[in-house]
């Protein structure tokens, strides 16, 4: 799984970088390249900085029992080995599971909370009704609440805005969107590149690749405004991330300019008509992410 993934000594090169560029949200998951991504990632972080100065997240659900109770007991214990700490500051369900009923998913997060292995809980891609239910089981209970939203959004993915975003908005609920950038469609004038994740990842083309002949337009839209702003098509597609109110995207990168890169969108203020410049030319897509 992610063929373009690094080993661990380039993964502690960015990760390292990143840190001294303030950067220190971290985000993985179980399931990433067979538990290596926890591996790696807890290893540069016990190198280069202190626990408690940054912020650790994974995931649960791609695994043998989703969010059954004994499913979410389990992977914590293996999450927490493989990032060589005693607690998470952010654990995510990574999809709904209609198998398993809410109290008992709710109820098995919560115990979590209560042992210390996990300060905060968080969601990713569901539907607005699913993540209702949730929330609405852990205040009728008395149990821990989702704090945060990793949902599917970027300007050529806006599907969310429909349902999911205002619910979230209307909870409090912090937005931390993963693809910010569509997989890099949003970071360069051409559609492909000629890279190793651009020849491998199957997932960004299915998400992204049918609907290519409306969606150019817009990345051109993103290029003209890097021109006007002397920025980087990154910065532009980021900055419109800050501008929708999200509280943190979520970057992937194999380079540690990708990051510099991506922190300069933080010196980006767009304009009220470039926000709605970039989103003139959207059309709605298939729902991609929610299961």
């Amino acid at each position: 799984m992610h063929a373009w993934t690094l080993d661990p000594q380039k993964s502690e090169e960015i990760i390292r970088h990143a840190l001294e560029l303030g950067i220190n949200f971290f985000d993985t998951a179980n399931t990433y390249s067979a538990g290596t991504s926890e591996e790696y990632l807890g290893r540069a972080i016990k190198n280069n900085v202190s626990r408690d100065k940054v912020v650790l997240a994974s995931k649960v659900y791609f695994n043998e029992g989703h969010l059954s109770q004994t499913a979410i007991l389990r992977e914590i214990n293996g999450t927490l080995r493989r990032l060589g700490t005693d607690y998470l500051d952010l654990y995510i369900i990574h999809r709904f599971d209609s198998d398993t009923p809410v109290e008992e998913t709710m109820e098995a997060l919560h115990s979590l909370v209560k042992a210390g292995k996990v300060r905060a809980l968080g969601a990713s891609a569901m539907y607005g009704y699913q993540f209702c239910q949730l929330q609405m089981c852990a205040k009728d209970h008395g149990w821990t609440p989702f704090v945060s939203m990793q949902n599917h959004y970027n300007l050529l993915y806006r599907e969310d805005e429909r349902e999911l975003i205002p619910i979230c908005d209307q909870m409090h609920v912090a937005r931390t969107p993963y693809s910010p950038l569509a997989a890099g469609r949003l970071a360069r004038p051409e559609w492909s590149a000629d890279t190793l994740r651009s020849r491998t990842d199957k997932v960004a083309a299915s998400k992204y690749d049918s609907t290519q002949e409306s969606d150019r337009r817009i990345v051109k839209r993103v290029q003209e405004l890097a021109e006007k702003y002397a920025a980087t098509m990154t910065q532009i597609a980021l900055a419109w991330q800050f501008a929708k109110g999200v509280t943190s995207p979520i970057i992937g990168a194999t380079k540690a300019e990708y990051f510099d890169d991506a922190a300069g969108a933080l010196n980006i203020t767009l304009a009220a008509e470039d926000v709605s410049y970039l989103e003139e030319l959207y059309v709605p897509h298939r729902v991609v992410g929610a299961l």
